[in-house]
């Protein structure tokens, strides 16, 4: 039996992730399934730590222009983040698992303040770890709050999930000639402007040899696949990595 390649990664979810075929909102059997997927790669023995975005309830950039200010905006959309966070903690635990949700603003009501050294320790304790309200501070999407938070947690790679399987030149869901890559470096994307994550992500990335992996979240299997080390969606490191092979 294959043993996981990684014994610590970094899940990014997108909020929007959450809506399935709605509009908006939070659709309950997207939130089950991705429960079902984080469960089985936990059951390998992989400690999970879990950044979640909001934009399925609100996004503070697109609606800055609508009298809300910028700094108020971003503080909304830390606030939605919180919303699904709680959310998917409650699906995680219905499939068994013990979580801790943690805040990088104060809801102690609600969850943790983010305290790097116990969240390490609760991954330790073998719990899945939800991080919330991104850094806690405006102007930083929850992209960069991903990265921050795996590198503070010491993670091995930070995995995102997407509904496509990796990274293209374009749009894929517009552009059926779009070519999707298997491996970039982080100066690839960079020169390239391609939408993995912001530029501060990246360079974040690349200043802490972070790799990531962009697969698709809603093909059953996929996050197993990544953690035994299969070759699944889109590599970007520095290097080619002697841990992921090709299945």
């Amino acid at each position: 039996m294959k043993k996981p390649v990684f014994s610590r990664i970094l899940l990014k979810l997108s909020g929007e992730a959450l809506m399935g075929e709605k509009q908006f909102g939070i659709d309950p059997q997207v939130l089950k399934k991705y429960a079902g997927e984080v469960k089985a790669a936990k059951d390998m023995g992989v400690q999970i730590g879990i950044v979640i975005g909001g934009g399925n309830i609100f996004r503070g950039v697109e609606n800055s222009s609508s009298g809300i200010d910028k700094v108020t905006g971003d503080q909304m959309g830390m606030l939605a983040t919180l919303i699904n966070a709680l959310a998917l903690q409650s699906a995680l635990e219905h499939e068994g698992m013990v979580t801790r949700l943690m805040s990088a603003i104060r809801v102690d009501v609600v969850a943790e303040p983010f305290i790097r050294r116990r969240a390490i320790r609760h991954l330790e304790k073998d719990r899945v770890v939800i991080f919330g309200a991104g850094t806690g501070n405006p102007y930083f999407t929850t992209d960069t709050a991903a990265v921050l938070r795996a590198v503070e947690i010491e993670a091995d790679v930070i995995m995102k999930g997407t509904r496509v399987d990796g990274v293209y030149d374009s749009d894929p869901e517009r552009n059926p000639r779009a070519f999707k890559y298997d491996q970039l470096t982080y100066l690839e994307v960079l020169e390239k402007d391609l939408k993995v994550m912001d530029m501060t992500a990246i360079t974040l990335c690349k200043e802490n040899k972070l790799p990531i992996l962009v697969f698709n979240m809603n093909t059953p299997g996929n996050l197993q696949r990544i953690v035994l080390g299969e070759q699944v969606g889109t590599k970007v490191m520095e290097v080619a990595s002697p841990l992921i092979q090709n299945s």
